[in-house]
């Protein structure tokens, strides 16, 4: 069964927590064990209210002292940035420069014609140039990363096509304003708020937060990935310490 076809069933119908396939619900840190609830919600879309879902969903499992985790894909795609591969014109510089983006576990990032051309799109095309350029300096003397750096964090937030199983045609732009979207979370629901991207070998970074989140405890306690956005449809969650 595909994700946008298992039913939703709401937050308070899944008591009592449970984590999602080969994830753990509890981590051990130096600070102390932490719970990582993910919380089930309707497949989101760009006409989706970011505000209510979690309103609906993450509200009546919330504790005091909780902190909201979300997706930046989920961010992202609720406001209109996962554009459908088939709609983006692919010009000169994405065509040439894709080629040379290094393969990485991790994902295909700009490694694609289109997802190359969104970068364009964010960032022009001059830094995606100045960009490449500085990058095969740095590669010629040993030094990884240099690319992004320069071409800053929405060319390096791009999510290729076929890489999300609920927008498997769309490239899906970073979340724009992340600390913005964050913060409007605290105020309109009451839950400090992380907006994150996390993989599954290791990597977690907070995009943005709110007041009265600890960035890198959250990124610390969400390295092993506790989200799921295929079937499981988890693009959010509570971070809570353990008592």
């Amino acid at each position: 069964m595909s994700a946008a076809a298992v039913p939703f069933a709401p937050a308070t119908a899944a008591l009592p927590f449970q984590a999602n396939p080969n994830r753990k619900l509890l981590i051990d840190l130096a600070e102390g064990d932490y719970l990582r609830i993910p919380i089930r919600t309707p497949v989101l879309e760009k006409d989706s209210d970011l505000i209510a879902t979690i309103e609906e969903c993450a509200i009546p499992r919330r504790q005091e002292g909780d902190v909201l985790f979300i997706s930046e894909k989920a961010v992202a795609v609720t406001q209109g940035r996962a554009i459908p591969e088939n709609e983006l014109e692919i010009g000169l510089t994405a065509r040439l420069l894709w080629r040379f983006v290094a393969k990485v576990p991790y994902g295909i990032g700009l490694r694609r014609p289109s997802s190359m051309q969104c970068a364009v799109n964010e960032c022009g095309a001059a830094r995606i140039w100045l960009a490449a350029i500085v990058g095969a300096l740095g590669k010629a003397v040993g030094r990884k990363g240099d690319f992004y750096r320069i071409a800053g964090p929405q060319a390096a937030t791009i999510d290729a096509a076929t890489t999300s199983p609920l927008q498997p045609h769309c490239v899906i732009m970073g979340p724009k304003d992340p600390d913005k979207v964050a913060a409007e979370v605290l105020r309109r629901t009451g839950l400090p708020c992380a907006i994150v991207d996390v993989n599954d070998i290791g990597g977690s970074w907070v995009l943005g937060a709110s007041m009265g989140v600890d960035r890198k405890l959250v990124e610390r306690a969400l390295k092993d990935n506790p989200l799921g956005q295929g079937d499981e449809c988890t693009p959010m969650g509570l971070l809570r310490r353990a008592k």
